[in-house]
């Protein structure tokens, strides 16, 4: 059986011979260049089955080499790395067709994971076949999106993977989280010549919400005194994006089953059916699926709007992303309201990153706009922030609680059991009696999830990984 080639793309010596060693290790033919132009040309010549390139490359970007490969319909999926974990990068790597994409530091085996999957599902490599020029004024990595959690990391990913399809888009996630910023950033990279229009179906009185979806002919009920355009008319060729769709009356469920099966519709009192091109995302902070099971919501209506699921995560559950938000918005806060704020106190950021945010990263928003505007000085301190004490002990999320808990018995046990030997540095108790325990804990919560676990420490997976093997932590699952 033929040994699957393998090419990589790396400036960095040492990146690049570890990369090498670990693959030639599976049995893979592994061939290293330092720079993009010779890969490419490697690439040309054909009889590779996968390339690995960064995308800080010293001749042409990662990113370019992805796109001229494309160009020249090079059947060869890409992984692309970067030390740069931004937002932009994430989605330009999957627009232009890259099977997966790697943030520097990564772990080997993650690394091998994924180059077993890329060999084995090399199809999906085919998504992009054109390059496509910088992304769009309207939307770019300044426009709301932030965060470089693994979480925002997989939606980005998946934003590359399906703008450009005319796919449906189901949104689900708690309020304040961000789900229409997700939608335009959909439409913005999707190549629609039409506008993002967005309805909320749950802030419009029932008897005019079939108006405004379908629009209504001249003298349909009273009032209606000309011909309206409804907004599936108005995004044509564009994105109606349908916010709190779970709040859509049943009967225009039906109505809208059917123009996402025809692709037409009906005025209000209108007679000639009426095409209408308009891609639909749609957005609710309920479970749709438990609507279904209570007859609340169509279920055929249900798998048309989810064939592409994107799970939002609540702010709580991606805390690491809390310092970089709080930086883009006192940024936007300072320039839209010309405040002299520009920065956060240890005691507030300490506030800010405890707080279980129960209104999200709209929440966060608004505290950091009162704070910002009411402040006596450039420097928000914990004082500045009038968060409800009561909602910091009860609105944590449940799972985070239990673990609080369960973690103030272990270390309970700990130390009852310690009597008199308590070490005389508190650095090596906190080693040997809390450090290990306590990664074994977490890591036994999180059933030898390393990715999650590191999230819930506030740790680098790496740092986590060295404290394994450095303090021999059993993982359990």
């Amino acid at each position: 059986m033929r040994q699957s080639r393998i090419l990589i793309a790396e400036d960095e010596d040492s990146i690049r011979f570890v990369l090498t060693r670990a693959l030639e290790g599976r049995g893979y033919h592994v061939r290293g260049f330092a720079e993009g132009l010779p890969a490419l040309a490697a690439l040309r010549s054909g009889g590779f089955d996968l390339a690995i390139v960064d995308i800080r490359l010293p001749d042409v970007s990662g990113l370019d080499l992805l796109a001229r490969a494309r160009d020249e319909s090079l059947d060869v999926p890409f992984l692309v790395m970067t030390a740069e974990s931004t937002m932009q990068n994430a989605i330009e790597a999957m627009k232009r067709g890259a099977f997966d994409y790697l943030t520097k530091p990564f772990d080997i085996e993650e690394v091998q994971l994924l180059v077993e999957r890329a060999l084995g599902l090399r199809q999906l490599s085919r998504m992009v076949d054109n390059l496509k020029g910088e992304m769009r004024p309207q939307f770019t990595p300044g426009s709301g999106i932030v965060g470089r959690s693994p979480a925002m990391q997989e939606i980005y990913k998946t934003i590359g993977r399906v703008a450009e399809s005319d796919a449906t888009v189901l949104l689900q996630g708690e309020s304040g989280t961000g789900k229409e910023l997700i939608a335009r950033a959909l439409h913005f990279h999707s190549g629609r010549s039409g506008s993002f229009v967005a309805i909320n179906c749950s802030a419009i009185p029932r008897e005019l919400l079939e108006s405004e979806l379908f629009g209504h002919e001249r003298g349909a009920f009273t009032g209606a005194i000309e011909r309206t355009l409804g907004k599936f008319e108005i995004a044509d060729r564009g994105t109606l994006f349908l916010d709190e769709i779970s709040e859509l009356p049943l009967d225009l469920q039906a109505k809208l089953l059917r123009v996402l099966q025809e692709h037409e519709l009906l005025r209000v009192g209108g007679r000639e059916p009426i095409r209408t091109d308009a891609r639909i995302l749609s957005a609710t902070n309920r479970d749709l699926a438990e609507l279904v099971r209570q007859a609340r919501f169509r279920e055929d209506l249900f798998f048309r709007l989810n064939v592409v699921p994107i799970s939002v995560p609540p702010l709580r559950a991606r805390r690491g992303d809390i310092p970089e938000l709080v930086r883009y918005f006192v940024q936007k806060i300072r320039r839209e309201m010309k405040v002299q704020v520009h920065g956060l106190s240890t005691d507030a950021e300490a506030l800010l990153l405890e707080y279980p945010w129960p209104g999200n990263v709209r929440e966060l928003e608004n505290a950091l706009i009162r704070a910002c505007v009411l402040a006596g000085s450039r420097t928000l301190t914990a004082a500045d922030f009038h968060l409800s004490s009561a909602t910091r002990a009860s609105a944590a999320a449940p799972g985070d609680a239990a673990l609080d808990e369960l973690i103030r018995r272990r270390l309970r046990d700990l130390l009852q059991r310690g009597g008199d030997a308590w070490p005389r540095d508190l650095h090596s108790l906190a080693i040997s009696w809390i450090e290990k325990p306590l990664l074994e804990f977490v890591l036994e919560h999180t059933a030898a999830n390393q990715v999650r676990a590191a999230e819930i420490l506030g740790i680098n997976r790496n740092t986590l990984r060295k404290k394994i093997n450095a303090l021999g932590v059993s993982l359990k699952k």
